[in-house]
């Protein structure tokens, strides 16, 4: 009897019976390198392209935002309001749900349960659906009432539900794609889903401009087109990618399965709290940003360039914490504790050594930064501010963020949805408070700034102490 590959001895026994004759296939490669590799470079060969993908992904959302200003200040400012929509379903999809499918496939590699990781794959597609039309028919139905409390009015509002209207009706593609991307991430195929976006920015590019304005007799679509363009893209991207996984080129395929609700836990008992975590960092930001804005436009301008790069040390962290999330998943799998405890501690020293050399440039020399975005001294004195409260202590949300993808693959991901908690407790709770007491900017600042030591503190406890880690074998 031949086994499936990755199947362990004792499964293979079972299956074969007692005194049958067993032929094992070698360990592939990929899972090889996972369980046995160096670890920094198979580290950096899995985060490498998730962090261009990110950063290119960044960069069209630029190209589009340059596209839609020329409509407008009613396009432009309707785009803003659908934009925090957006970004939160891409993080629920990438970083929330897609976690929860990343470690569970990785999990179940490790220990060479490759039916179940199979089947994984239709249970991630199965969500995918479910995820995306909830999207799409509670933006349908109270995109309106949402976008009108969000601030929308008259034009702007029109625009806003025009273009919410056309990016939401693909929201089912866009998780799609998320969650067949965290599938191959969990076995660590991330060059697949790179070549995806490669392709798919080197087509929205030219196609998102000739759909919003037109070319020659053509008439464009206005603000409407720019969510046209995505929802395409991303429905022939999904197209693809179910294409390359039905046909099983990554390893695992995609193929109807009887619906298990324990593999939905698996997905979902991570994948929930981290969606919540996901959840905390835009009301963190939403909330310090209300308690900024009690100072003045100039602060609140100020505030805005300077938390903007925050946001901007997502793909480097996504990049480096999901690479860590498959090493630790995988080890835990194969019941070798160790190893995954030596990928964290790796990934969250390396992640934490790069933030804190940014933060503190920054912190420095903030006029190198401030200086991109406005010429006025109030708002340039304000952004500087925050730059030389806060980025010193950068390494610290570097090292929160991978422990937290760390306690992902570990099964425990409710010490990072604490550590979160712990940090929207204290910088926006106690900043609000402190803000009504008649504290200044010196004061919000600083309590952001010790929300980031604290969340570290409990990760780092947390991840010590073994909190993190589930006991024994998949």
């Amino acid at each position: 009897m031949t086994t499936d590959i990755g199947t362990t001895p004792a499964e293979t026994l079972s299956e074969a019976g007692e005194g049958a004759r067993v032929e094992a296939k070698p360990v592939p490669p990929a899972r090889h390198a996972l369980l046995h590799g160096a670890i920094v470079p198979t580290m950096l060969r899995l985060a490498l392209p998730t962090i261009v993908v990110l950063v290119i992904q960044t960069a069209v959302g630029v190209a589009e935002t340059y596209y839609v200003s020329a409509l407008g200040t009613d396009a432009l400012v309707g785009a803003a309001l659908v934009l925090p929509v957006s970004m939160l379903m891409t993080m629920v999809a990438a970083g929330g749900i897609g976690g929860g499918v990343a470690a569970a496939v990785s999990r179940a590699m490790g220990a060479g349960r490759v039916r179940d990781a199979n089947a994984l794959v239709f249970h991630a597609l199965v969500l995918a659906a479910a995820f995306g039309l909830v999207f799409t028919l509670a933006l349908r139905l109270g995109g309106p009432a949402l976008y009108r409390l969000l601030g929308g009015t008259g034009g702007a509002l029109d625009a806003a539900l025009s273009y919410s209207g056309w990016l939401f009706a693909g929201a089912v593609p866009v998780w799609i794609i998320n969650l067949m991307s965290a599938v191959l991430r969990g076995i660590g195929n991330v060059r697949v889903p790179a070549l995806v976006t490669l392709v798919g920015a080197a087509v929205m590019i030219p196609l998102s401009p000739f759909l919003i304005f037109g070319i020659g007799p053509i008439h464009g679509f206005g603000v409407a087109g720019a969510g046209m363009a995505v929802s395409g893209y991303y429905t022939v991207a999904a197209g693809v990618l179910l294409a390359y996984m039905v046909r099983g080129r990554s390893g695992l395929v995609l193929r109807r399965v009887p619906l298990e609700g324990r593999l939905f836990r698996d997905i979902l008992g991570v994948g929930i709290v981290s969606a919540l975590s996901a959840l905390q960092l835009n009301l963190i930001t939403l909330l310090v940003t209300g308690a900024v804005g009690r100072f003045g436009t100039e602060a609140l301008a100020g505030f805005g360039m300077g938390s903007r790069l925050d946001y901007l040390l997502i793909p480097l962290l996504f990049g480096l914490g999901t690479a860590v999330l498959t090493l630790v998943g995988t080890a835990m799998g194969a019941g070798n504790q160790a190893r995954a405890r030596r990928a964290a501690w790796i990934g969250a020293l390396m992640g934490a050594a790069v933030t804190e050399a940014i933060g503190l440039a920054v912190a420095l020399w903030p006029s190198a930064w401030v200086d991109l975005f406005s010429h006025d001294p109030a708002v340039l004195a304000h952004g500087a501010h925050y730059l030389r409260t806060v980025g010193p202590v950068y390494g610290a949300v570097g090292l929160t963020f991978i422990l937290g993808f760390a306690s992902q693959g570990g099964g425990r991901p409710l010490w990072a949805f604490l550590a979160g908690t712990l940090r929207l407790i204290v910088a926006a709770g106690l900043g609000w408070l402190a803000v009504g007491l008649g504290a200044g900017l010196d004061i919000l600042f600083s309590l952001v700034a010790a929300a980031s030591l604290a969340s570290a503190a409990l990760c780092v406890a947390a991840t010590l102490s073994g909190a993190i880690w589930r006991p024994g074998r998949e």
